[in-house]
């Protein structure tokens, strides 16, 4: 019967050691399933907080977007394979990021020119000064040619 007492006990033992073994793992897996939550939660709102400091800088600095994006540009660009194979692999993610460095650049192109326009300095703007100063020069010179044909015929009057 001491066999059998001893057989009972370690079965019991061991349905107790693999219980114990499923509440760690168990746990274990919350705990990962927690942390997990967590980290997405965490990178949600870097990408966030990325995405709201990028907006205000480009809004911001546009001409420094602009710089940026074509620095960034030139790097990609320097940076590209060149052989055909890493071409052929590298394709769609050249062609992604080509994309985004047109949009980037389109973005800052408008922010520039909707500064520009609240400043005053618009196509428009520049071409009516433009006429206005060469009207003026036109007119001084005008003014110049008149003053030294009068100063000129004063020099000829015969004296009397």
């Amino acid at each position: 019967m001491t066999d059998a007492n001893t057989q009972t006990n370690k079965q019991g033992s061991s349905a107790d050691h693999n219980e114990s073994l499923r509440e760690r793992a168990a746990h274990a897996y919350e705990s990962a399933l927690e942390r997990a939550g967590e980290t997405v939660e965490t990178s949600k709102e870097g990408a966030r907080d990325a995405a709201h400091k990028a907006t205000d800088f480009i809004e911001g600095n546009p001409l420094g977007a602009l710089a940026g994006g074509l620095a960034l540009g030139a790097v990609v660009g320097a940076l590209l394979p060149r052989s055909e194979r890493e071409k052929k692999i590298l394709a769609p993610v050249g062609k992604t990021v080509s994309a985004a460095a047109v949009a980037a650049l389109a973005a800052a192109k408008e922010a520039g020119r909707g500064e520009l326009e609240e400043l005053g300095l618009t196509k428009d703007a520049a071409r009516g000064q433009a006429k206005s100063l060469f009207q003026g020069v036109v007119k001084a010179a005008s003014h110049a040619g008149t003053a030294a044909a009068e100063a000129g015929r004063e020099q000829i009057k015969p004296a009397h």
